[in-house]
This record gives structure tokens, C-alpha cells and sequence, in this order.
């Protein structure tokens, strides 16, 4: 997935991706993800093909915050399980090893 091509307005388009809207893509039609792959330095990247010309594209998934980070880590303490910061509720933060990652955007918000 090396030739995925980057998208302009990331920073709009990882609003609608966390909302779990649908993505409009450059060529018209709507973004259809494939899969997101971890990157050292805790940050990830998503990609996605496009429904109208098949076309591939990548977009950055920051890593986390601090704030992010310190809320999951408030709901360990409380004993609940914590749910992706960004996601929002419904979409729970599963073990990976020692990191508890959220299983759409792949970012790691803590230690399991």
C-alpha cells in the first residue's frame, strides 16, 4: 500500500473518520476504508480506496495525547474499561500486547 496517495484536509476528514461518517473522496463518490497500519512513535495510518475510481489514499492518525491518555487512564483506576477517546462511546479499547488500542484508528491510549 506504499502508492496510496495523501489527502488534502486530514484534519476535516480524521473529524468525520472519528465521527464514523463516510469520507467524500477527491474523485467524487466516498472512501471506503481498508485498514489502518501502526507506526513507531505511536501514531497510525489509515487507508482508503475510493468507490468511484478505485483509487487508493492514506491519511495520518496522530498518536495520543496526554489528555487522552490520563482519561483512559482514569477509567482503569475507576474499574471500567475505557472506550477509544476519540471514538467515543461504543467503541471499547482492546489489549494489543501490553497497549490498549482502539480497533479502528489503531492508536494506542495506554497499558493494558
Amino acid at each position: 500500500m506504499g502508492d496510496a496517495l495523501r489527502l488534502d484536509d486530514e484534519k476535516q476528514l480524521r473529524k468525520l473518520f472519528y465521527a464514523g461518517q463516510q469520507l467524500p473522496s477527491p474523485m467524487g463518490g466516498f472512501l471506503e476504508p481498508l485498514g489502518v497500519r501502526h507506526w513507531p512513535g505511536g501514531g497510525a495510518l489509515a487507508f482508503f480506496e475510493c468507490s468511484a475510481s478505485s483509487l487508493r489514499y492514506a491519511m495520518e492518525i496522530p498518536k495520543a495525547t496526554r489528555a487522552e491518555r490520563k482519561k483512559v487512564r482514569e477509567v482503569q483506576e475507576d474499574g471500567g474499561d475505557p472506550d477509544c477517546p476519540r471514538h467515543g462511546e461504543g467503541i471499547r479499547l482492546v489489549r494489543a500486547g501490553k497497549d490498549l488500542v482502539c480497533p479502528v484508528c489503531g492508536i494506542a491510549y495506554g497499558k493494558a
